[in-house]
This record gives structure tokens, sequence and C-alpha cells, in this order.
């Protein structure tokens, strides 16, 4: 038995609007019916884009689920705050910074261009160096911190893949983080104007960007419920994330067509690979730890 309802209800809640949202957008989309603008609107200068808001909303949501658990772990509000507040800032700063670094050759001809992160260029991995650096500066100096670096982690973790999830849509948007063409039935169509170079003749690819959404859905339940019932200590749900996340992402980012390469290979498959086992060794650490078995 659950300790509460919660997790019914976010279950219940979370199952109802991506259905609803894949039944209005995706049809169409996919088919090529309906091609969406990135853009919400537009007021002189001023752009709303769905990618920012998506983001964005997806930063607050994932806040309030979090803030619930950290609250039953008598965290202040304070510290929960400051951590996120920092956490957003430089997860978002490396986010960017390790999609630049492996676009270099781009971005050195365009340098304002790496301002623009309204337009998408994002990565995960980065993002997620980033606020590993974060919480550990600030639950190591911060006086009287209520926060533990590994409770901090978990708190982030089990709510990430969940942003993450939202997030993807975003790349939908765009117009991006899409896959190879394909005949498959979840065939997705791309607009001629944001197709790779080399791929102008083909319509239809791979919606990685609901795939990879799909998983971090699934692996934000997962790690919901673990974190409510299951876990033991800190630090377990952090380890879980980085191989359940890992994972997936290995093998649906074969199927990109806009990977970021470093040399004949995919950096966030070689990532993915490194944060499995940094999960996979942590997680058998704890346990043993505690004296339970595997």
């Amino acid at each position: 038995m659950f300790k509460d309802r919660t997790f019914t209800w976010v279950l219940i809640i979370t199952i109802s609007l991506f259905a609803l949202v894949s039944f209005l957008f995706l049809p169409k989309a996919f088919s090529g019916e309906v091609v969406y603008s990135p853009e919400i609107f537009s007021i002189g200068p001023l752009i709303v884009r769905w990618y920012g808001l998506l983001i964005s909303s997806s930063i607050l949501l994932c806040y309030f689920i979090g803030r619930h658990q950290a609250f039953k772990e008598k965290v202040s509000e304070d510290d929960l705050l400051n951590a996120v507040f920092i956490g957003i800032i430089l997860g978002v700063i490396g986010a960017r910074l390790y999609y630049v670094i492996f676009n270099f050759s781009f971005f050195s001809d365009n340098p304002i261009s790496i301002l623009k992160i309204w337009t998408g260029g994002l990565a995960i991995h980065g993002g997620i160096i980033g606020a590993v650096v974060s919480t550990f500066l600030y639950t190591k100096y911060k006086k009287n911190c209520t926060l533990k670096f590994f409770q901090a982690m978990d708190l982030f973790t089990f709510v990430l893949p969940l942003s993450q999830g939202i997030g993807r849509w975003g790349n939908f948007m765009n117009h991006e983080a899409y896959g190879t063409p394909t005949d498959f039935f979840l065939k997705m169509y791309v607009p001629l104007e944001s197709r790779m170079p080399g791929l102008e003749s083909f319509s239809f690819f791979h919606p990685t960007f609901l795939y990879e959404s799909v998983c971090d859905v699934a692996v934000f339940l997962f790690l919901f419920y673990y974190i409510r019932n299951r876990r033991k200590g800190f630090g377990e749900v952090t380890s879980l994330y980085l191989m359940l996340y890992s994972f997936a992402r290995m093998f649906i980012e074969l199927l990109r067509t806009d990977s970021l390469m470093v040399g004949n290979f995919r950096t966030a498959v070689v990532t993915s690979i490194i944060m499995f086992f940094i999960g996979l060794v942590q997680y058998i650490y704890l346990i043993k730890k505690r004296g339970a078995k595997i």
C-alpha cells in the first residue's frame, strides 16, 4: 500500500495529460496536415516560444512536487529555494556550455548565438553536471544547511525526468531532436526547412522526442514511488536515475540525426554509458553498505 494517495493522483493526472496532449497535437502534426509554430505569440520584439514555456513550467511543476517530499524530510524552505535557484542557474549554464563546446565550429562563427537559448540547444548532460556542482557547493559551504548532498541529489533526480519529459515537447514544437527517416507507424512529419542536411528528400522521421518523453515519464513515476516507499538511504534514487535514464537515452540517441559528436562517437551515448556505470556502482555500494541483498 502507498503511504498516501499522492502517487495515485500524480499517476492519473500525468497519464491523462499525456493522453490529452497526444490526442490533440500528434495525429495532424505527425501526418504533416498541421505544422505548429515554435512561437506562441509575439508583441513587438517580445517573442514567447513553446520551448521556453514548457521548460519553465516543467521546472515550476517539479519544484512543487519535490517541495512536498523535501518538507517530509525536514528540509527548510530557505535551503530548498536557495539550492533550487542556484541549481537552475548553473544547470542552464552547464547545459548550454556543453552544447556549445560540442558545436564549437558553429558557435565560433556565430558567437552571438550562444546567448539564444530560447531557440534550443540545451544538453541535459551538461545541465546535470552544472546541477551536481551547484548542489555540492551549496551543501558543503552553506552554514547550518538542512540538506545533505545525496539527499539533495535524490530530491533533484526524482523529479528531473518529469521535467525532461515535458521539455522534450519543446523539441517537438521546434521541429528538432527527431530521428532517422522511417515508415514506422509512429513516423513524424518534419517540415523541409527543419530537415538535416542530406535528408531533404525525406518527409517522415522517428519521433525520438516522443520516445524519450515516454521513457522519462515512466522513470519519474518509478522514482516517485521508490523515494516514497522503498528508499532506505540517501543516494539510492540518484543511482537509479543515472541507470534508468542513461539506459533509455543510449538507445534512443542512436536514432537521432543531430547528435553531438566527438570524432566518430556520439557524446550522449558515451556520457550515458559512463553515467550508467557510475549509478550501478554507487547503487551496489549503497545497498551493500546497509547490509541488504540486491
